[in-house]
């Protein structure tokens, strides 16, 4: 009775997604594969922590306007047990674009700053001027740093010690600096100049200076530090360069702002490809290598580097030692969105239904 009722449901909608509703995560290619399971094909999934990843969860779940996310969320309002709603209202699905599975990991870095330039404080944070807004591509990071076209434009929101650290930011894209005032100021993503980022950690593995295996973020930054013209060229061989404003608004004890404009949450926020993946949605996370993770995540967040159906990026919270966790993460494994079942039921052939 009820695959019956699934059936005539999944129907309607694939005449509706026909003439034009939003009922998928994004764009979707023609060549993805798509498999719905059950809940008991999750690895760990009965021992995770369901009401943490609840709590979470809500925290973005207002913002998903489409008929479908009201209702769900509609019904997280009335405080159900966690796990038996995600349960009864989502089906698990996994997306195969042929890609091999990565995660990886990111953090909230912390820097040491001043408002105000002085001979220790003397690299600058700067806010998105107009014209990279304009033109797109607009220029590459060498130009922006050693042409002077930043100058004078009061573009700066601090300036902080470190040109290391402050590449490692714009990796990020958000951060907190510690001032010498003894304030703290928050920075977040506005927006980049418009080329595509490349990877520092795998130019240094193209030229033999490490094997693929020993790259982090931390043992990058010795690197530079240690050449530091060579370091200065290999931090251009990246033409992206990100500009950031001003947002301390967020309290102390929330993390950063995500690409929902919330903040997100240590070890249940992930970065996702919003081509595939739906912001807001729950995703259960079968991570190998190391450390091994299973847990169930919200997709709240995105990043340049992160493309592809089975591509995510786990937030592992703010500082030092929260770097040196996400450095090391580099793993296999298996990403699986939780769709609501109408959506999750619509990408599958009328032959598997």
């Amino acid at each position: 009775m009820v695959l019956g009722f699934y059936r005539r449901v999944t129907c309607a909608l694939r005449i509706t997604a026909i003439f034009g509703a939003s009922l998928l995560a994004g764009p979707l290619a023609s060549d993805v594969k798509y498999e719905v399971l059950t809940f008991d094909q999750l690895d760990g999934w009965a021992d995770d922590d369901h009401a943490a990843a609840f709590s979470v969860f809500l925290n973005t779940c207002q913002d998903m306007k489409d008929p479908d996310w009201n209702a769900v969320c509609a019904f997280a309002r009335t405080n159900p047990d966690p796990r038996y709603f995600f349960e009864l209202l989502f089906r698990p699905v996994v997306m195969d674009d042929g890609n091999e599975p990565l995660f990886t990991g990111y953090f909230e870095p912390e820097l040491e700053g001043s408002i105000t330039p002085t001979s220790r404080y003397r690299f600058p944070v700067y806010k998105m001027p107009p014209e990279a807004l304009q033109n797109r591509p607009w220029l590459p990071r060498r130009d922006i740093l050693e042409t002077g076209v930043m100058d004078g434009r009061g573009l700066e929101i601090a300036f902080v010690d470190d040109p290391v650290e402050l590449f490692f930011l714009q990796i990020q894209g958000s951060g907190r600096i510690r001032l010498s005032n003894g304030n703290n100021l928050r920075v977040g993503y506005r927006g980049s100049n418009g080329h595509d980022y490349r990877s520092i950690g795998q130019e240094l593995v193209r030229r033999g200076v490490y094997e693929p295996h020993q790259v982090s973020a931390q043992v990058i930054k010795n690197w530079v530090r240690r050449n530091p013209l060579e370091g200065q060229e290999l931090l251009y061989h990246n033409p992206s360069y990100v500009f950031f404003r001003e947002v301390s608004q967020v309290p102390g004890d929330q993390g950063p702002l995500g690409a929902m404009n919330r903040s997100i949450t240590t070890m249940r926020t992930i970065a996702v490809d919003p081509a595939f993946v739906r912001l807001g949605s729950p995703v259960w996370i079968e991570k190998d290598g190391a450390s091994p993770l299973r847990r169930l995540m919200i997709a709240q967040d995105t990043g340049s580097a992160i493309k592809g159906a089975q591509r995510a990026d786990v937030f592992f919270g703010t500082g030092d030692a929260a770097g040196q966790l996400a450095g090391t993460v580099r793993d296999p494994g298996r990403l699986v969105v939780l769709m609501p079942i109408q959506r999750a039921y619509a990408l599958l052939p009328e032959s598997a239904i």
